[in-house]
């Protein structure tokens, strides 16, 4: 199958959850043996933050600045393809909308952010990567989110068949490690800075560190502001790349999972982190929300807290039990949530709309 995906990038993983996604996915549709050329625009944001440059089983990565330098490679391309897709927060969504809808074979929209599409359809607020007739003109409609958000894009935005494509994890790249010094801590929290975590956060990590001091708490990630309020025992590492993610779930026995609120409110749309922790042998603590038990069983395969009081006492649990969650967790991820098994059940959708 070819397929060509116009996005918001797969070439840095800087401040962004599409990335790490990404790559898990055509890395495993390449091993399929299918096809993917991804358009991405070459933003000075990204750019300098770049941690990839080429795909690897033949697949494309075109850079660009302006769609209309590309244009005529772009249209051709999408032509030519089995599938093709245009994804939330791509920065020319509307115009390649255009192109996808153009294209001979599946029309396909891929919405990674849908809890945040329809927050601000609800608040009146402008969705820069949908055009004025919503989703009605695609084919096939996927969403990064799952249960009642299902509904929501059918009835707000007329999508006409929506199937759910949860995030993934590739066990090639997460998988269990050594810890490693810089590290190394008590709890950790791999996450880009957002006001909608923050709540959860203080909560969960940083009132816990508060209540330990004897503990070390290491966060990872970027954008956090100044006048956040750190704690002695808090350590902070500003970017952690993609290649170093399993070492810095690997150096802690227990690594946390804090939702974004619009997510959480809306239930069943689980963070990558989820699978990459869980896979890499690391016992996630996560918030709670509906949905989560049809991921993980909690108690068994991962542990759940929304106040201080259960945050501290996971971190008191004997290492036999943090165990047997972590070992539940991997082997339910290498089941259920691998980028194969994703790249199998997208593969299975457009084929399925496609012989309808």
């Amino acid at each position: 199958m070819r397929l060509v995906i116009f996005g918001l990038t797969i070439s840095s993983s800087w401040g962004n959850g599409h990335a790490t996604l990404w790559r898990g996915l055509v890395d495993a549709l390449g091993r399929a043996g299918h096809h993917v050329t991804f358009f991405e625009r070459d933003v000075p944001y990204y750019a300098s933050h770049r941690d990839l440059t080429a795909l690897a089983h033949g697949h494309a990565l075109r850079l660009y600045t302006s769609l209309e330098d590309i244009l005529p490679e772009a249209r051709r391309a999408a032509r030519e393809a089995d599938a093709a897709m245009v994804t939330s927060y791509c920065p020319d969504g509307i115009a390649a909308t255009e192109l996808v809808l153009e294209s001979r074979g599946l029309k396909v929209f891929y919405d990674l952010d849908t809890p945040v599409t329809l927050e601000r359809l609800s608040a009146g607020q402008p969705v820069g990567y949908l055009g004025p007739r919503g989703l009605v003109d695609f084919d096939c409609v996927l969403s990064f989110t799952g249960g009642e958000a299902l509904a929501e894009l059918r009835t707000r935005l007329g999508a006409r068949r929506v199937f759910p494509l949860y995030g993934s994890a590739d066990p090639g790249v997460y998988r269990p490690v050594p810890p490693r010094g810089a590290f190394r801590g008590d709890l950790s929290y791999l996450g880009t800075y957002a006001a909608d975590r923050q709540e959860a956060l203080s909560t969960l990590f940083l009132e816990a560190a508060r209540r330990l001091p004897e503990k070390r708490f290491v966060l990872g990630g970027s954008l956090y502001p100044e006048g956040f309020p750190w704690a002695p025992n808090v350590y902070y590492v500003r970017h952690v790349a993609p290649p170093d993610h399993p070492a810095f779930y690997g150096s802690s026995p227990l690594t946390l999972n804090v939702t974004r609120g619009a997510m959480a409110a809306m239930g069943y749309c689980p963070s990558g982190r989820l699978f990459e922790a869980a896979a890499c042998g690391t016992p996630v603590l996560s918030d709670r929300w509906e949905g989560l038990d049809a991921f993980f069983t909690p108690g068994e395969e991962i542990l759940v807290a929304t106040t201080t009081d259960e945050a501290v006492e996971a971190l008191s649990l004997p290492p036999g039990e943090i165990a047997g969650i972590a070992r539940a967790a991997r082997e339910r991820v290498l089941a259920e949530h691998s980028a194969a098994r994703r790249a199998a059940e997208l593969v299975s959708i457009l084929e399925s709309v496609s012989g309808q």
